[in-house]
C-alpha cells in the first residue's frame, strides 16, 4: 500500500515539474517579448530626442524669446472676449457684423451663430 502511495506522490511531483517547466517557458517568452519592446522603445526615444534637438537648433532666437506668460494672457483674453460675446448673444443682442449690438427680439440669428461657432 505504501508503494502505491509513494508512486502516486512521485507522479504528482512529475506533473508539477512539467507544469512549472511550461510556466517557465511562457515566462521566458514574455520576458523576451518585453525586452524586444523595451529595446525598440529605447531606439524610438533616441530618434525622437535627436529630432527634437534638431528642431530646437533650427528655431530662431526670436521665437525662443516669447514670454509664455504673455502668450497665456493673450489666449485667456481671446477666451474672455468670446465668453463676453456669447453672454451678450444669450442676453438677446446681436454679435454679428451685420446687426452688432441691436436687439435680437428672441429670434436666433444665423450670422451670430456662425460667428460664435467660428470662435470655437
Amino acid at each position: 500500500m505504501k508503494d502505491k502511495n509513494f508512486l502516486d506522490t512521485v507522479m504528482d511531483f512529475e506533473q508539477q515539474l512539467e507544469s512549472m517547466q511550461q510556466q517557465f517557458r511562457e515566462l521566458k517568452a514574455v520576458v523576451a517579448h518585453t525586452m524586444e519592446e523595451h529595446h525598440a522603445l529605447q531606439l524610438e526615444n533616441h530618434h525622437l530626442r535627436a529630432r527634437l534637438d534638431e528642431l530646437h537648433e533650427s528655431v530662431p532666437e526670436a521665437a525662443a524669446a516669447v514670454d509664455p506668460v504673455k502668450l497665456e494672457r493673450a489666449v485667456m483674453d481671446i477666451g474672455e472676449g468670446y465668453d463676453n460675446l456669447a453672454r451678450l448673444y444669450h442676453e438677446g443682442y446681436h454679435v454679428c457684423h451685420v446687426h452688432f449690438g441691436s436687439s435680437r427680439k428672441g429670434d436666433d440669428c444665423l450670422f451670430c451663430l456662425s460667428f460664435l461657432n467660428k470662435q470655437n
